[in-house]
């Protein structure tokens, strides 16, 4: 039986149909296209949670998708498989004569689109792939002299006087939406057949966030008021554009664009310095000698560490999948710098909860609250949890919302004294960085 002769675009984390590269490049193509999503194997059978929300939220937007290509006659291949074994499935259905997609810079996708690449070229296919997630990638803001920025603020800079108009086009990819490829709607795969099941969590959706951004200098550090866009986890599963959301930023605030920035400073720390995703960013601190106690993490984990912004911060995560960024910076500081305990513990829990859990941002956050990463300044910064809640959460509104026996007998005893705590640290990290345990290092 004769083939159909297609384009696949493999979509992975641009779950739109709407300004985005790849689709663009493909459906200007020779062939119709036919857009792909793989449920990966090797990502799901990682998930402790088979409610995980996240798997939730990207089989409700591949429906969605679903129902917006079945208007234009078309559909979308679901695939519940390992990549290579899925493109084997794929090339045995098809006549797949060009293959689009875009860039991924995490280094489990590297590895994976190195062997489908590797797949597709002994089939003679081009794979093409594109920037899409972020205005500027890799090699594309670095110094004068070709080095990859480690400090926020000079990248910031250079990023910003890079940008033009060209940066932030959009794709117009509704002008070529008569060349998707024209099929019956496709067979899709449910939660159950994943071995998943429905979430309690509900994903905020897309909002116009105007009011916010023009607000969020003022308003961004206060986690009991609303001075957020939580659009962090629609730029993860690229459910919205990069590039509209850039030029809003220039129209309604610098400081929302800088934090735009940061997504990208990390992605390219991540690009650039691989190592980091298992170790420090400053080799000197993996000889720090963490307590690594269970019962102290265990306590952390569920917000009952009995110092309330901390539990706050922990209890909200653990009930929507979100944390307010203030909050993340206090928990984990807390975590390592009170607790003495490793910052990868703590990475692997945001990851494992956070809705909008990214490989980069959460390394380099973490490894920030740490000491170890990239910023500059020195390790003995121990956030104070007083302190900080009388600055950003004065009138306890982010505490009483979720620690809400707070100031009673039933409220847990402070798991560890701050100024003990402190002192305890800046001895573990001293010694840790000193120029005899840096020496004698090697061979431990």
């Amino acid at each position: 039986m004769k083939k159909d002769k297609v384009s696949i675009v493999w979509l992975r984390r641009d779950l739109r149909l709407h300004d985005q590269a790849a689709l663009y490049h493909a459906l200007r193509g020779k062939f119709p296209v036919l857009p792909l999503f793989i449920f990966d194997k090797n990502i799901l059978n990682k998930l402790e949670e088979r409610t995980d929300a996240r798997v939730n939220f990207i089989h409700q937007t591949l429906q969605q998708l679903q129902h917006e290509l079945e208007l234009l006659d078309s559909s979308l291949v679901i695939k519940y498989n390992t990549p290579k074994l899925a493109w084997e499935q794929l090339l045995a259905e098809y006549d797949i004569q060009e293959v689009f997609t875009n860039h991924d810079y995490e280094p489990y996708a590297r590895d994976r689109d190195k062997e489908i690449n590797n797949l597709l070229a002994s089939r003679h296919i081009p794979f093409y792939t594109f920037k899409d997630q972020c205005i500027f990638e890799k090699d594309e803001v670095v110094k004068d002299d070709g080095k990859p920025y480690t400090v926020f603020t000079p990248y910031s800079k250079k990023w910003k006087a890079k940008l033009s108009p060209f940066y932030m086009k959009s794709y117009p990819t509704e002008k070529y939406f008569s060349n998707f490829y024209h099929t019956k709607p496709l067979p899709g795969i449910s939660l159950k057949e994943m071995n998943f099941s429905k979430s309690s969590i509900p994903f905020p959706p897309p909002q116009t966030t105007s009011g916010i951004i023009k607000n969020y200098k003022e308003q961004r550090d206060f986690p009991g008021v609303t001075g957020t866009s939580k659009l962090s986890v629609h730029f993860r599963f690229g459910t919205i554009s990069i590039r509209e959301k850039v030029r809003k930023a220039q129209q309604l605030s610098e400081t929302w664009l800088n934090e735009l920035i940061w997504r990208e400073f990390y992605m390219q720390i991540l690009w650039h310095f691989p190592y980091v995703a298992t170790g420090a960013f400053k080799p000197a601190y993996n000889h720090i000698e963490w307590r690594n106690n269970p019962d102290e993490f265990e306590r952390w984990c569920n917000g009952q560490t009995g110092y309330p912004i901390v539990d706050a911060g922990m209890r909200e995560l653990n009930t929507t999948g979100f944390m307010h960024n203030r909050a993340r910076m206090i928990t984990a500081s807390f975590l390592t710098k009170h607790l003495l305990i490793d910052w990868r513990w703590g990475e692997a829990y945001f990851a494992q909860k956070l809705l909008d859990f990214d490989l980069s941002a959460n390394n380099g956050g973490w490894q920030w609250a740490a000491g170890c990463g990239t910023d500059a300044a020195p390790y003995f910064r121990v956030f104070n949890p007083a302190l900080q809640t009388d600055k950003f959460d004065k009138d306890h509104r982010y505490i009483k919302k979720w620690v809400p026996e707070y100031n009673t007998p039933a409220y847990v005893k402070p798991v560890v004294e701050h100024s003990m705590a402190r002192d305890r640290c800046l001895k573990a990290y001293t010694t840790a960085l000193s120029p005899r345990h840096k020496t004698f290092g090697l061979f431990i």
